[in-house]
């Protein structure tokens, strides 16, 4: 959290420098509109968007789009019922049919969590059984804290702040990332 005082945000416009633009907070739709406003593509999600508006800014080329996700397949999807002999398919997504299999078995404390929505996603062939033993195989790592993505900034910004301010209230906490946001990053 920068600590600098006295300086104000600039606005998003074309005259900014890429490392200007890269020392403050912007939202999505900010940088989405300078990027319009440029003529540049406006999609790939935040990071990817102030990468092409720095580089952009600085006269640079554009950095080099990453890899495209491998499509999944549209293939079979599970309809019910199912039952823990059920193979997963290739391209399986999160369903309410897994979702009432999963509740049935392991209880109404199910949900898909980042560890249950990879399983599905990349263990076609393997059983729902399967499935459930990876729940609860993986509920020691689940309870831990995760890392919070660095494109989910205000997300991350409170969870320090409230390790920092365990009894702070919400308002406080949203007062401070105002605070935070109107500040350079350096």
């Amino acid at each position: 959290m920068s600590t600098n005082t006295g300086e104000s945000r600039p606005a998003p416009t074309p005259a900014l420098t890429g490392a200007e633009l890269l020392r403050w907070y912007w939202t999505l739709a900010e940088l989405n509109a300078l990027a319009r406003e440029m003529g540049l593509p406006s999609g790939g999600g935040k990071v990817a968007v102030t990468a092409r508006l720095a580089a952009a800014l600085d006269g640079l080329p554009a950095p080099a789009a990453p890899a495209a996700p491998v499509p999944r397949r549209a293939g079979r999807r599970l309809t019910a019922p199912v039952t823990g002999a059920t193979v997963i398919p290739p391209g399986q997504n999160c369903s309410q049919v897994l979702r009432a299999y999963f509740v049935r078995e392991i209880g109404t404390g199910f949900h898909f969590d980042a560890f249950m929505r990879d399983y599905i996603a990349s263990h076609a062939g393997h059983t729902l059984a399967e499935a459930v033993a990876h729940w609860h195989a993986t509920r020691a790592c689940a309870a831990e804290p995760q890392e919070v993505g660095a494109q989910f900034e205000f997300n991350r910004f409170l969870r320090a702040w409230h390790a920092e301010h365990p009894d702070g209230a919400r308002a406080e906490a949203l007062a401070a990332w105002r605070a935070h946001r109107a500040r350079p990053r350096d």
